[in-house]
């Protein structure tokens, strides 16, 4: 099609077997897998990305996993970039790039461009910070909501730097960060896509996530997270996500082993109530509903890529 070379997209919500699946699709398909998560970009970060094993990285070539320094604010727009260069690497190679995750915002930022918007104003900043620490906690969000009610309506509540980015985006524009968003992007050109989506049923996506989220204290998710604390503190902007903030509030006797678990099953199936809403967003997507390692899933995604290609 005009020279467009194709370009495989796999989302999901977490624990919806998209390693799996992308797995089978890049044997099928002599492709390469491209990691679209936000936390999986740092090094050091391991029990509590559920990154691909030695095995599965042997499988199959992965790309932009473990680009990251735990210090480093890597930002969906550092994201798009590096993984638009690997992205063109992998045609270039004449192979299928098979980008893979479950990071709404950095999918966005790669395949539609994100407005890159006024630079960082560490005055005002401190200031929000400043009023956060005396209003409590969802003040910046209401201000954000007063601001930008699209935008709030995105952001997690808890999520104070996006929460901060888009006050200060929004100020700085003069306009709310989700209008300005819609003019200055620049989508990836080039490539013709096919999206596939995974929809589990409900019930034993939710099992499977608590599953998962202990399985992770068993491996050690709280002893890496203290390695991790030692090491670099409050630079390291992960400690933050998703198991390790529950593993650190263990640490710090906020939360009971028990406590800590049940907060991060909570938390993952909150997190995939998110990534389900934000991706239903994209009309292109063609649902499978069930388990990337479902083998039925697999035929029928499998199949679609092949259709795909013939196109």
């Amino acid at each position: 099609m005009n020279g467009e070379r194709p370009l495989l997209v796999l989302v999901g919500p977490t624990a919806s077997g998209k390693t799996a699946l992308a797995l089978s699709l890049a044997r099928h398909f002599a492709g390469e897998i491209v990691s679209c998560d936000s936390v999986a970009v740092y090094r050091e970060f391991e029990i509590g990305t559920a990154k691909p094993g030695t095995a599965e990285r042997a499988a199959a070539p992965h790309h932009m996993l473990d680009v990251a320094s735990p210090e480093e604010n890597f930002s969906a727009g550092e994201y798009a970039r590096q993984a638009r260069q690997v992205i063109a690497g992998i045609s270039g190679r004449e192979r299928l790039p098979v980008v893979v995750g479950g990071t709404g915002l950095y999918l966005r930022a790669l395949l539609h461009g994100l407005f890159s918007g006024p630079q960082r104003s560490e005055e005002l900043r401190e200031r929000l910070r400043a009023a956060s620490a005396r209003r409590g906690a969802g003040y910046l969000h209401r201000v954000l909501r007063r601001l930008d009610r699209a935008s709030a309506e995105r952001i997690h509540a808890n999520d104070e730097s996006k929460i901060i980015r888009a006050i200060e985006v929004s100020l700085a524009a003069r306009q709310p960060m989700s209008e300005a968003w819609a003019h200055g992007r620049e989508p990836l050109r080039g490539y013709r896509t096919l999206w596939l989506g995974l929809n589990p049923p409900r019930e034993q996506l939710y099992e499977r996530i608590n599953r998962r989220a202990a399985a992770m204290f068993d491996a050690g998710l709280v002893e890496e997270t203290r390695q991790l604390r030692e090491c670099y503190g409050k630079r390291a902007w992960a400690l933050h996500s998703l198991g390790y903030r529950q593993a650190g509030q263990l640490l710090c006797g906020e939360l009971s082993r028990e406590q800590a678990i049940a907060a991060a099953q909570q938390g993952h199936r909150n997190y995939a109530k998110r990534q389900m809403t934000w991706f239903r967003r994209e009309p292109a997507i063609p649902w499978l509903e069930g388990f990337g390692d479902d083998p039925d899933i697999e035929r029928e995604a499998v199949s679609l890529t092949m259709r795909f290609l013939l196109g």
